[in-house]
């Protein structure tokens, strides 16, 4: 993937993006920072037309003509020749895709996790609302719909703990 094709398709969505929306203009720090990164977006769009080309020949003969030290500009020359680095290459180290890798497994566990959480969550919620309290309500109800509540109330009975979930002790 090259830069500037990461450059252009970002350019693209965010083509896409009404900067005249409301939701820009409500807030003077937003508006600041939104316009700072539409700076940014025009200066990385000018780059990405500036550098899409290859860069074209060196003109070392009118460098000739205008440096009192011709022996360097031909030395320059030569070596501008004469030199053809290899281009260079990105490689994604083993380590480094074992790290990102133990990312993505620690994520989607945590992500079965929190699906496991919110399912729990939506069944107490149904349990809730299906055992709604209301003044019709009596304590052999609430009893048979909340036991563990149940049990705590009447260890702290026969223990005679009368204000132990009190405030005031």
């Amino acid at each position: 993937m090259s830069m500037s094709g990461a450059f252009r398709r970002t350019a693209r969505r965010l083509a896409s993006v009404d900067w005249s929306a409301p939701v820009f203009k409500g807030d003077g720090e937003l508006s600041a920072m939104v316009t700072g990164f539409r700076a940014w977006t025009a200066q990385a769009d000018a780059m990405a037309d500036k550098y899409s080309a290859p860069p074209g020949p060196i003109d070392f003969a009118s460098a000739k003509a205008s440096v009192r030290d011709v022996a360097l500009v031909d030395a320059l020359e030569k070596l501008y020749t004469s030199s053809s680095p290899p281009p260079e290459t990105y490689e994604w180290s083993a380590d480094d895709q074992a790290k990102k890798a133990q990312l993505i497994e620690d994520a989607k566990a945590s992500l079965a996790f929190t699906q496991e959480m919110i399912d729990d969550t939506q069944k107490e919620i149904a349990f809730l609302r299906v055992n709604k309290t209301t003044r019709d309500t009596s304590a052999n109800d609430m009893k048979e719909i909340y036991p563990d509540i149940a049990e705590e109330i009447e260890t702290e009975i026969e223990n005679k703990e009368w204000f132990k979930d009190t405030v005031m002790k």
